[in-house]
């Protein structure tokens, strides 16, 4: 009788910002993945900024774990950098990066090379890299890794699942259903481009409003899905009556992207959650990752440039895509399933190479 693979014990390196749901889904659906992945594993914490300034006794610690998981999300970024290589070193077990993806902000300078070699250094080190997307794939290619090491496995937050939310209801009627996002997290670029993005969702919601409105007897509703508190300081600003506003946990926040007929948004996890609904999300792009994401998903037509807001991009796009909606829901399903596919293919490889090394 075959005796009982062992559970693993697992060492997660994260973003621990608990303000951006973004961040949090990304970790909740890492880690569901793990658990449908790895039986009966044990899965510890660890801040992902540990890379950058983490200590050898730190590095002792992790290594009690027999898999070292690192991401999803937007690591291979300027803020997290560089990472210590002499931690990286100290790290005796098996490293996967899952789900991990490259940033770069509209007009924000390339990466110096001292902090790319960082993350080719990490990647080297790492037995297993899956990325996000295949610009991430791109840029570490570009800068010396090994393509065949390099698999493209999709953002796990389109995984997530989604949870049916006891007191925010969205009845199922007749009415169109309109989402909103605005990144207002940090970006510094913002300001440059308010008016343009303000008066853009605007025009959007007046167009929903005067065709869909009451006169037509069918109705439209605004929804607000915020993913950042900083949010509560813009979103006042698009002055849409009777706006609600959704802000609840990543997964029943997700599933109410799924009640939702469209989506206009900006942050990346906002398109992701959106797509793993079923919603199609267009997106306005402040960073590499907008247009990652909708081109891995085969849908690049689903982001919109800042630069093209004045002259009436958004709303064009908007009204092409709100008329497919159907054909995008058929489509993200096939997409999510792939997606699904790869992950497993990802963990299963990497449960296989950690239960050899127990």
């Amino acid at each position: 009788m075959n005796k009982a693979r062992p559970a693993i014990k697992i060492a997660h390196l994260h973003v621990s910002d608990k303000k951006n749901k973004g961040d949090v889904a990304i970790v909740l659906a890492v880690q569901e993945q793990l658990r449908q992945n790895f039986p009966g594993c044990q899965i510890i914490d660890y801040p992902v900024y540990l890379l950058k300034n983490g200590t050898r006794t730190e590095a002792e610690k992790i290594n009690r774990a027999d898999l070292v998981v690192i991401g999803g999300g937007g690591i291979l970024y300027s803020y997290f950098l560089p990472y210590n290589q002499e931690f990286i070193k100290a790290i005796k077990k098996p490293i996967a990066l899952m789900s991990v993806g490259y940033i770069k902000e509209v007009d924000a300078p390339a990466l110096n090379p001292a902090l790319v070699k960082s993350i080719v250094f990490l990647a080297r080190q790492a037995q297993f890299v899956g990325v996000r997307d295949n610009n991430t794939k791109n840029f570490l290619v570009k800068n010396g890794l090994v393509p065949k090491k390099i698999q493209v496995i999709g953002d796990s937050a389109a995984l997530l699942k989604e949870n049916k939310p006891k007191k925010f209801k969205v009845y199922r009627d007749s009415k169109i259903r309109i989402g909103l996002n605005l990144n207002y997290s940090g970006w510094l670029g913002f300001g440059k481009w308010r008016e343009d993005i303000l008066r853009t969702y605007y025009e959007v919601a007046q167009y929903f409003s005067k065709k869909y409105g009451k006169v037509s007897g069918r109705g439209v509703e605004f929804y607000y899905l915020k993913h950042h508190p900083g949010e509560k300081m813009i979103y006042p600003e698009l002055k849409i009556r009777g706006l609600k506003v959704v802000d609840l946990k990543p997964g029943e926040q997700k599933y109410i992207y799924g009640q939702l007929d469209l989506i206009i948004g900006m942050m990346l996890h906002s398109g992701v959650m959106a797509f793993g609904a079923g919603t199609p999300e267009i997106s306005v792009a402040y960073d590499l990752r907008n247009y990652s994401f909708a081109e891995f998903i085969k849908s690049p037509e689903l982001v919109v440039n800042l630069s093209d807001l004045k002259r009436g991009e958004l709303l064009r796009r908007v009204k092409l895509v709100f008329k497919k909606r159907k054909y995008y829901q058929i489509k993200f399903s096939k997409v999510k399933k792939e997606i699904e596919k790869l992950h497993k293919k990802f963990l299963k490889e990497t449960y296989d190479y950690c239960s050899r090394a127990k």
